[in-house]
């Protein structure tokens, strides 16, 4: 496939596999890629970073040169503070389970980006497990081709211009062919291993960061049924709705199942109350639909929609409905899940798990 309207198109690569072997796919599809890395590393008037990018800017200097790409670094430091970082400091202080990698991708790599290069851009393409389809002139997000790595949970926050504007050239592929690609192009990421963790920590322990902004403060660990204190905590902003590790209490397993905010205490249960652990209702705050509002009027009608979700990053689906209430719009689940934590996001897909309709955050 060539490049028949001579489309510009920045690719933003992160010195990984993936994002190496878009420009890779781009050069053979007739494009000439400009190459951007984003510098989002953690820094704060205190100094304090921890961001491995030498090595990440080398991999993606060597690609540019390999491909003949022009390449320019963006340093989005101050944005990512601002936006990122402080959104996920006052989550968790306020009791919720921020997202800040769904906040990235919004606010960040399509939003700060676009504003400072992106706009001089007619395409923007990324290394993102993700492809997009055209249904009656619009542009929807749609899942990849490899379950495991899909990553559409982390874009669904993304509006109606970005997701327009993106494109995903290996969304297609699965994992394993993305490497053999590298490897065939003797590309020195091929062998990398995936990142992991939250986007802005690099190597950091996440309480470790948690620690240093918000400090530590004992509070029981307390039996949700029976009143028994099992324990003490260091801090409930360590802890998330639905945990199971780190808690170190004997007789397990101990699930996280409610938080008290103003009394530091945790609420813990090994399920002997299902209620307390698993639920079948997830009430969403800000829903919206990405590119359409295509079940408006059966919502409007009182009519349930079926629908496939996700409330965390998994391969899998949940199956339910989503139904308008007086306070909003909420998704029943056809069985009971665990760990509904308010904070988070819930990605909405169409029946067959395909196409990404509507996303909103759990209340």
């Amino acid at each position: 496939m060539n490049n028949p309207n001579h489309s510009s198109v920045a690719a933003l690569v992160s010195g990984g596999v993936d994002s190496s072997v878009v420009v890779h796919l781009l050069k053979e599809q007739g494009y000439d890629p400009t190459i951007f890395y984003i510098r989002i590393g953690m820094e704060d008037e205190e100094g304090y970073i921890d961001c491995p990018a030498e090595e990440d800017i080398e991999i993606t200097s060597f690609i540019a040169k390999k491909y003949g790409c022009r390449f320019e670094e963006v340093n989005l430091h101050k944005e990512y503070w601002d936006n990122v970082v402080s959104y996920t400091i006052e989550s968790v202080r306020k009791g919720l389970t921020p997202n800040p990698d769904v906040m990235c991708n919004k606010l960040i790599k399509f939003g700060a980006f676009e504003q400072r290069c992106g706009k001089d851009f007619d395409r923007i393409a990324t290394g993102h497990y993700a492809t997009t389809e055209v249904i009656d002139g619009t542009t929807f997000l749609a899942t990849a081709k490899d379950p495991v790595k899909d990553q559409t949970d982390f874009l669904s926050q993304l509006s109606y211009a970005q997701i327009s504007k993106l494109m995903f050239p290996i969304g297609g592929m699965m994992k394993s062919e993305v490497r053999d690609i590298a490897h065939a192009a003797h590309l020195p990421s091929a062998d990398r291993k995936d990142s992991q963790g939250i986007c802005f920590l690099g190597k950091i322990n996440y309480n470790d960061f948690l620690r240093r902004y918000l400090g530590e403060r004992e509070g029981k660990i307390v039996e949700l049924e029976t009143g028994r204190v099992l324990g003490t905590h260091r801090g409930y902003w360590f802890h998330t709705i639905g945990q199971r590790k780190g808690l170190y209490l004997s007789g397990g397993p101990w699930f996280v199942v409610k938080k008290d905010i103003a009394e530091n205490v945790l609420y813990v249960s090994q399920g002997y109350d299902p209620d307390a652990q698993y639920g079948n209702r997830v009430d969403l705050l800000d829903f919206h639909y990405l590119s359409s509002p295509i079940w408006e009027e059966q919502l409007n009608a009182g009519s349930p929609v079926d629908v496939k979700f996700k409330i965390r990053h998994t391969p899998e689906f949940a199956q339910g409905h989503l139904i308008r209430t007086e306070q909003g719009v909420s998704i029943l689940s056809d069985q009971r899940i665990q760990g509904i934590a308010p904070g988070q996001y819930a990605t909405i897909y169409d029946n067959d798990a395909h196409l990404v309709v509507a996303t909103g955050q759990i209340g």
